[in-house]
């Protein structure tokens, strides 16, 4: 009797350790599905503080002041995109103006040149 009393303690530890072995085994916890989570977590954060970089960037780039073309000197005239030092004496000489697309209307850009600094320029006294 009590040799079938060990014996069932015995097959009851067994049986607890087993369960609480396995419990703590579970994929969860697996060491190569945690290095895949962590890969994947890793990339996703990348990404996302790649992208967030990125409209920082933009948003700077964006942020800059707009060029007075009726104050501004030839080097800052100079800084915007496709303007010629040609251009830029002209519209130096060709001041004051009453908005910034008299550039245009006053022949000195042209209206695809315009364009492209539409949101750069301007004209204020």
């Amino acid at each position: 009797m009590q040799r079938a009393l060990v014996s069932s303690i015995f097959s009851l530890a067994l049986a607890v350790s087993l369960a609480s072995f396995s419990g703590c085994t579970s994929n969860q916890n697996n060491p190569d599905e945690i290095r895949q989570r962590t890969a994947e977590a890793t990339e996703t954060v990348r990404r996302d503080a790649k992208a967030m970089a990125e409209g920082v960037k933009e948003g700077m780039s964006s942020d800059k002041k707009a060029l007075n073309i009726n104050k501004a000197s030839r080097e800052d005239l100079l800084t915007l995109p496709g303007l010629t030092e040609h251009e830029a004496d002209r519209i130096i000489s060709d001041r004051p103006f009453d908005n910034a697309h008299d550039l245009v209307t006053r022949r000195i850009v042209s209206e695809s040149e315009y364009d492209k600094i539409r949101d750069r320029v301007i004209a204020s006294r």
